[in-house]
């Protein structure tokens, strides 16, 4: 290859991928696509381990007036707990900043990157959502209505972030690391013998296992499942559902026929789950109107 051209070609490649990014955007409405050229996120870095940074990328309803407190979605990418992207949800964050949430993508720690288990991915959860809460007023965020959302390995950390104990020691235990409601996308959310995750937490689960810690006063929680699932069972749904039922939580369950596990980013299920999300934030009062998806 000519190297004169590797400049060229690499800019090339750049706008492609942006092009790309706004057209799938348009797809979401005009509104919806103005709101992604507009918004660039803030980073901030929530967390410091040794050497290593986890950042919160914020995105910000148009015009916001910080002194106006707005309600907050938090996500927490998939994965398995070992490898993914920050910007899984990108998507949905930029759509719900344009329905008037402050909506934030959270970098946590994962296996390959940091040669972590579960265990510190769910207290980087609990700290991601502690962070937002303590730094509230700055960042224009209503302290009592922040959501916690993610997809599989992701809606298991935003899970547990709302029913373990697994918080940082070194923390501030006076402010919450618990969300005020749940929002999940093909959830790992059991993690007992015979269900996802088990092999890697063993006889641990009962500790960071969503299922095994339900109680009084769980969030309330939308999960959508694809009803053909290999990772997470409509039955193991059903039963979470039920048991939330038995707190006195509110847990609605949507199935999306046959769908596989991470079908929530594809094509029309991806227009789909975000228009229930939309209904369900709607539902508790977090953003008003009738979806613009």
């Amino acid at each position: 290859m000519n190297l004169n051209l590797m400049p060229f070609l690499f800019c090339k490649k750049i706008l492609l991928l942006k092009f790309t990014f706004l057209l799938v955007l348009g797809g979401m409405g005009s509104t919806i696509a103005q709101t992604a050229r507009d918004t660039i996120p803030k980073v901030f870095i929530y967390k410091k381990i040794d050497t290593t940074s986890l950042q919160l990328h914020l995105f910000r309803p148009a015009g916001l007036n910080v002194e106006k407190k707005q309600p907050a979605i938090v996500f927490f990418f998939g994965g398995g707990w070992v490898n993914a992207n920050i910007g899984q949800f990108q998507k949905q964050a930029i759509y719900l900043a344009s329905r008037g949430m402050v909506a934030i993508l959270a970098d946590y720690r994962v296996q390959k990157r940091h040669q972590t288990t579960p265990f510190e991915a769910v207290a980087d959860g609990k700290s991601a959502i502690r962070y937002v809460r303590a730094h509230a007023s700055e960042l224009g965020i209503d302290p009592d209505r922040i959501v916690a959302a993610g997809g599989s390995a992701g809606g298991h950390v935003a899970a547990a972030a709302d029913l373990t104990h697994l918080d940082d020691p070194s923390e501030n235990q006076a402010v919450s690391s618990r969300p005020n409601a749940l929002v999940l996308f093909n959830p790992v959310f059991n993690n007992g013998p015979g269900e996802y995750g088990y092999d890697r937490v063993g006889t641990r689960y009962t500790e960071i296992s969503p299922y095994h810690n339900i109680r009084k006063g769980a969030a309330p929680t939308l999960v959508m499942l694809g009803t053909k699932d290999k990772l997470v069972s409509v039955a193991t749904a059903q039963a979470y559902k039920d048991k939330l039922a038995e707190v006195g939580s509110r847990c609605e369950l949507i199935l999306y026929p046959e769908q596989p596990h991470g079908f929530f980013n594809r094509g029309e299920w991806f227009t789909k789950t975000l228009r229930d999300t939309d209904i369900f934030l709607k539902s508790l009062g977090y953003i008003q109107g009738e979806p613009t998806i």
